[in-house]
């Protein structure tokens, strides 16, 4: 099977995608890239192609448009930029963390490499730390990633972690501005990391107000009709009112009757019982009394099921997918409906 994953590094227990190099704690950030496959640059060369002249002879021609990035340890090619594309090389993610962990009480958990080179990423804890009702226990974190494949722009983004089942969620405030939860530097502009924190500002607010929310939500109890509508609507991006919230649960199990993932109508038959189950008492942490019959387990299943039960061709894949991807869209959705409840 092809892995994305180039390499990994974390501390503490075996993060939920079961992949890396374990360390112990408080290793300095040479160790961390070495560990994580991040001790090399991104190199550019200028792009040229072969062409024949009049004689028929093979000439090289510049296009100077383009640039192509490749590893400077390996010298394998990464992908082709034009020339006002800013890199960002793998030791600035993990350098943007140094002062963090050194001042602030920041902890770098988990950091990596993913499809040989052309993303990677660093996570770490900042020390905030809410418990819910029924002792749920989630954890604040800040990731930064990038990537050099057009993908992915610099992206800084708190994240909340659920203890109990490892699930991530990014916190996104309603209401707020994006400046709040997640700071997006795209490629046409240099990587200041000093301004980025400044942007983000490294401070309680934003896990505050995040965990605020988790905590109405907790406190939100849901009857299944509102379970089902609340699931159509984050799979099927639909929305139902109260008044047709009745007549919901019977369309949401002739949805779940329909699992052949190919019908055209129903496409999400699977994942819906699959959530509709979890929620159900069947997902981590679903029998606690933050999450059983409340909107915070709706949300808590849908972030399990990204993060765990989604499909994906490998747990690197579902990585990938579930912090950056289309788990991590699916995520968001689930967010988002959920906080409507409370709105």
């Amino acid at each position: 099977m092809v892995h994305q994953l180039e390499q990994m590094a974390y501390v503490g227990e075996t993060p939920w995608h079961g992949l890396g190099n374990q360390l112990t704690q408080n290793q300095p950030i040479e160790v961390w890239a070495q560990q994580a496959g991040m001790d090399w640059r991104i190199e550019s060369s200028n792009v040229s192609y072969m062409a024949q002249n009049e004689r028929g002879q093979s000439i090289i021609m510049p296009y100077e448009e383009q640039r192509v990035l490749y590893r400077s340890d390996t010298h394998a090619p990464l992908s082709v930029v034009s020339q006002r594309y800013q890199e960002v090389q793998p030791m600035e993610i993990l350098n943007f963390y140094k002062d963090l962990t050194e001042q602030s009480g920041f902890e770098l958990e988990t950091a990596g490499v993913l499809k040989g080179g052309k993303k990677f990423w660093a996570l770490a804890r900042t020390g905030q730390t809410t418990s819910l009702k029924g002792k749920d226990v989630s954890n604040g974190y800040i990731l930064l990633a990038t990537a050099c494949d057009g993908t992915l722009a610099t992206t800084a983004q708190f994240t909340s972690i659920r203890v109990v089942c490892n699930n991530t969620l990014a916190i996104a405030l309603k209401g707020q501005n994006s400046s709040a939860g997640v700071v997006k530097v795209p490629h046409s502009t240099k990587f200041d990391a000093e301004k980025i924190k400044q942007q983000l500002g490294i401070s309680v607010r934003a896990w505050e107000e995040h965990m605020y929310e988790m905590k109405q939500l907790s406190q939100r109890k849901v009857t299944q009709q509102e379970a089902a509508a609340y699931f159509d609507a984050v799979f099927n991006n639909t929305s139902l009112s109260i008044a047709e919230q009745d007549d919901s649960i019977i369309q949401f199990y002739r949805n779940v009757a329909n699992q052949t993932e190919t019908t055209k109508a129903e496409p999400n038959g699977r994942a819906m019982s699959k959530v509709m189950t979890m929620f159900n008492g069947h997902g981590r942490g679903a029998e606690l009394s933050s999450a059983k019959d409340t909107a915070y387990g709706l949300l808590c299943s849908i972030t399990e099921f990204c993060d765990h039960e989604r499909r994906a061709m490998s747990q690197d894949h579902r990585l990938d997918s579930a912090w950056f991807g289309a788990g991590a869209g699916l995520k968001q959705r689930g967010l988002e409906q959920a906080l409507r409840m409370i709105a």
